[in-house]
């Protein structure tokens, strides 16, 4: 079952289905050491890597098992980095969510104002009952962000990821539909 990636519109974002023109702006976030020094993976060192990720993005949606957009700045139309829904379940009503920006993106809002459209639609629209996030336990800010979004701190995962030799543990949040619900309006797709 194949899942639309749908284009989504807030005051100061689009959230769109990748394509191919995006490859040198995901290779350019995704290299850089800085804003991936909190991920489970090291940064990219070759570009194919940004096409693979393209790639997959549009394996998710045939496959039905999720959704990530590209997200734009609609001030100036350029790309800030992505959010996206993953494992989506039907049966379990699931699924997790992530998202990454550019360093100058950060500290401006657009991590939760992408990720709040991105929940309305995916729990409206997959009718989910339950999204999981994670986050590494030093990175405060993304926490924030989830916080912002009505996440609850379920627990932590210790010592789950080693990227480069250091290790590092993962906090687990969870939301849940009858704590989504009614607390931010729906967006719709266009």
């Amino acid at each position: 079952m194949s899942l639309p990636t749908p284009t989504l519109h807030t005051a100061r974002l689009r959230l769109r289905p990748f394509d191919d023109a995006d490859a040198n702006d995901l290779f350019a976030l995704h290299s850089d050491a800085y804003v991936l020094r909190y991920w489970d993976a090291p940064p990219w060192s070759d570009r194919a890597r940004s096409e693979r990720f393209i790639a997959a993005c549009r394996q998710m949606a045939e496959e039905g098992t999720g959704a990530r957009l590209a997200v734009d700045r609609i001030s100036d139309g350029a790309f800030i980095g992505w959010c996206g829904l993953s494992q989506w379940n039907p049966d379990y009503r699931s699924a997790s969510l992530g998202y990454c920006f550019h360093e100058a993106a950060w500290g401006h809002g657009y991590a939760t104002e992408a990720a709040r459209a991105l929940l309305g639609w995916a729990f409206d629209t997959l009718d989910l009952n339950r999204v999981q996030a994670e986050a590494d336990t030093r990175n405060v800010a993304s926490a924030r962000v989830l916080e912002k979004l009505g996440f609850v701190r379920e627990g932590t995962l210790r010592e789950d990821c080693v990227v480069n030799g250091e290790v590092s543990d993962s906090w687990v949040y969870g939301l849940l539909r009858r704590e989504w619900l009614g607390q931010f309006e729906p967006v719709p797709a266009r």
